[in-house]
């Protein structure tokens, strides 16, 4: 029953309202295809040939309660390994509307049966709040999903995802570094390993104790508006970070967060991210790479429609100086800064101590990046700082229709560009890079 106090509300239950009528009526359809079935079964009837293809697993059927108190994880184990042992080509994994759940660290295995496993959240689905819940289990994840093909979750606008990381946050090295047992490393709430032709969309995250949402070995995975909300001093909370995959879509989602709103990591390819909104937080950031001097493959990328609201960073592409491979062809274009630290930065020169270490014969070859329509305000003297190797120089560079100002009234701001060669076109402040 919603309680509703407002046109707003009203709307809101009533889309609540319509989506248990739908899943109500699949399982009225179920049982009446089954009787019919029954009584065709010896008959040619057309029938046969008309079942349901998608099937519901609520997961109060199998035993959660959804009062944000009782530990729920069995049933929800347990609704998923019915739903991805059964012999539908489509079935879904339900968790109902006005209700909260909590949920311990557990894992959803694959790969599955069906074709298309569904994963509908209407509800809330919560962390426990201390991290001795952690004990004997690995800490770096609260849920995982593992080896599943064509995984769609959505939550329909309503579905929410809560880390409940503050308890980490205040015991986090980072910033009590001399606090007896600080911990360096905090469950990443949502984790997507080997999930090929997947997608989620219309989630809301908060609150995870570190990253957010990770994608790692996913072929053709599809993120769509979501939203992503963390303190901007939660440590090491990215938005949506991503690893060793390929064909990739985010889209049409707002990130506030305590580090990078999406970071992209090592052996990525063909990857769009657009229509972001992006703050408070680290910017998207294309690294760190090369650390420990691994051979790095970053491709065609494509970055465009973003807004940057008093990010650290804009559009950045940062390397270890003993890093080895390549980054190339990436485009950032049509961005919006707002008061941003570093709107343009390339840091091909990173290195544990910022401007203390040697500079190193190594180098991640970054080249054919380009930068278009770019327009806002820097909050430091720098607006653009291309910081690329001495040995291994940026090259390839295009930067077309910047504009880039202060952020403080009065101020100039400059162009920093080393060992970083291409061609410019309407960019202010500019020119900076070494034509060729």
């Amino acid at each position: 029953m919603c309680v509703c106090e407002s046109e707003r509300d009203r709307e809101k239950c009533s889309s609540k309202l319509a989506i248990n009528i739908c899943v109500n009526l699949a399982y009225f359809m179920d049982v009446v295809i089954g009787v019919l079935l029954l009584v065709f079964a010896s008959s040619s009837s057309p029938i046969l040939t008309c079942g349901i293809d998608e099937h519901y697993f609520d997961v109060i059927n199998y035993g959660a309660t959804g009062d944000g108190c009782t530990d729920d994880s069995q049933a929800f184990v347990e609704a998923w390994d019915a739903a991805c042992s059964s012999s539908l080509q489509s079935a879904t994994l339900y968790v109902p509307p006005e209700t909260i759940f909590l949920v311990h660290p557990l894992i959803f295995h694959g790969p599955c049966n069906p074709t298309i496993i569904n994963f509908s959240i209407l509800g809330t689905m919560i962390a426990p709040e201390s991290p001795s819940s952690w004990d004997e289990r690995d800490a770096s994840q609260w849920m995982a999903f593992t080896n599943i093909d064509g995984l769609n979750i959505d939550g329909y606008g309503y579905g929410v995802v809560d880390g409940r990381g503050k308890t980490w946050w205040d015991q986090s090295c980072r910033y009590h570094p001399l606090l007896e047992n600080c911990t360096t490393l905090a469950p990443t709430a949502w984790k997507f390993l080997g999930c090929n032709d997947s997608s989620v969309r219309n989630v809301k995250f908060i609150n995870s104790a570190q990253t957010h949402m990770l994608v790692k070995g996913c072929n053709d995975f599809i993120i769509e508006n979501v939203i992503i909300e963390s303190p901007e001093n939660s440590p090491n909370t990215d938005g949506i970070h991503i690893q060793s995959s390929h064909h990739l879509l985010i889209t049409n989602s707002t990130i506030a967060c305590g580090d990078d709103c999406i970071s992209i990591g090592d052996y990525i390819s063909d990857m769009e991210i657009s229509k972001i909104q992006c703050g408070p937080g680290h910017g998207i950031s294309i690294g760190s790479l090369g650390r420990g001097g691994n051979y790095v493959q970053v491709e065609n990328i494509q970055i465009s429609n973003a807004i940057f609201n008093g990010t650290t960073n804009g559009a950045r592409i940062k390397t270890w100086q003993v890093g080895r491979g390549y980054v190339r062809r990436v485009t950032f274009e049509k961005l919006v800064l707002h008061n941003v630290k570093n709107p343009i930065i390339i840091d091909q020169n990173y290195c544990n101590i910022r401007g203390a270490c040697q500079e190193q014969e190594s180098g991640v070859e970054i080249s054919n990046i380009v930068y278009r329509e770019i327009q806002g305000t820097s909050a430091s003297k720098i607006a653009i700082n291309l910081n690329c190797s001495n040995w291994v120089p940026c090259y390839g560079i295009w930067m077309e229709s910047i504009e880039l100002t202060s952020a403080i009234a009065g101020k100039q701001v400059t162009a920093n560009c080393s060992n970083a060669s291409g061609r410019e076109q309407g960019t202010l402040p500019g020119p900076c890079l070494r034509q060729y």
